[in-house]
This record gives C-alpha cells, sequence and structure tokens, in this order.
C-alpha cells in the first residue's frame, strides 16, 4: 500500500503491479511447472478491504479515483477475481487455486507507506496475530490434506468465507483475466 499514486517502469499503478500483475505473472510463468507437479496448488494472499472495492476494468491505474486504501482494496478485488478465474481456467489440470485472507497479522505492513497509513497500521497491528500465524494459515490451505480440491474460493483466515459480490462475476473476472494478460503482454 502506498500513500502517493506512482506508476511503474511498465506502466502499471505499483499497489496493482505488486498485488495483481506480479502474482499473475508468476503464476503464468510457472504454469508447466505446476501441470507437471499435479496435484499442485495456488494460494494467492487476498486482503478482506476487497469487499470495499468496485472493479475499474477502465481505470485499472486508478487516475481518476486514487486513494492508498482504495487502490488496495481494487488490487486485492483484482487478486479474489483472478484466482477465480485461474481456478475456472485449468479445471480438469489438478492445480487448485484459491486465495486467503490471513486475518491481521502484526507486520511492518504498511509501516513505509507514507502519510498518516503507517499510524493506522500500527493501531491495527496491535490487534494482529504473530506473523507465523498468518503464514501458517496460507500454508494450510496449500497443504492441508483438508483443502484437497476445493478451487476459485476465498477463505478468512481458515474458513471459507464470502467475497465481495463483484468477485463472484464470470464476466468480471474473464474481462479482468484478458486484460491483465494484454497489459503484462502474455498470450
Amino acid at each position: 500500500m502506498f500513500a502517493r499514486r506512482k506508476i511503474t517502469p511498465d506502466g502499471f499503478e505499483r499497489t496493482f503491479a505488486l498485488n495483481h500483475v506480479a502474482p499473475f505473472v508468476l503464476t503464468h510463468g510457472l504454469r508447466e511447472r505446476l501441470f507437471a507437479a499435479a496435484p499442485a496448488r495456488v494460494v494467492n494472499t487476498a486482503g478482506a478491504l476487497h469487499h470495499l472495492a468496485r472493479l475499474h476494468l477502465d481505470d485499472l491505474r486508478l487516475e481518476r479515483n486514487y486513494t492508498a486504501f482504495y487502490a488496495y482494496a481494487h488490487a486485492k478485488l483484482c487478486c479474489v477475481l483472478f484466482t477465480r478465474e485461474l481456478a475456472r481456467r485449468w479445471a480438469g489440470k489438478r492445480v487448485t487455486a484459491n486465495c486467503v485472507h490471513p486475518g491481521e497479522v502484526a507486520t511492518n505492513f504498511g509501516g513505509g507507506a507514507g502519510g498518516v497509513i503507517p499510524y493506522v497500521f500500527a493501531i491495527v497491528h496491535l490487534f494482529g496475530s504473530s506473523p507465523e500465524q498468518g503464514a501458517g494459515r496460507i500454508v494450510q490451505l496449500a497443504s492441508s490434506h483438508e483443502y484437497a480440491g476445493i478451487t476459485g474460493r476465498y477463505f478468512y483466515k481458515d474458513k471459507l468465507a464470502r467475497p465481495n459480490p463483484q468477485a463472484e462475476d464470470v464476466e468480471n473476472a474473464e474481462r479482468l483475466w484478458e486484460t491483465t494478460a494484454k497489459l503484462a503482454g502474455i498470450e
């Protein structure tokens, strides 16, 4: 999360680049290895703030509506949509894709963001779980037999949860995938 809007050298708003484009490109790059290693799992880190966003396919750089919290919420909505579409596209490949919000975790998240963001998160982190607990939730989703075969879903901590209704829209997920692939130069 960044207090000020900035564009990366590749032309992406940096919160979007870090939280959506990077996992999209990385997962695409690992596709053949994941298929060869099947059964395999992809776990993306989501955030509960995605519930506050609306998808802006016509303004992914958030040129018209940038605030740090909204940019983060929008990028995490894109993460949940990407995960859903990944699960749909890879159905039958024996690779599951899910996303998890590990809860509020007491890390340095937001510490270098600038503005009031570090102060807001300093308070949030007082009530957060340890980094080990947060990471454990991600590892559990990636490795526990309990989650084998579940795909395209959103989890909050270790429980299946309902995402933002926009994140359940198949057309939104498909359009975001196509747009991101084009922007990232992936065929």
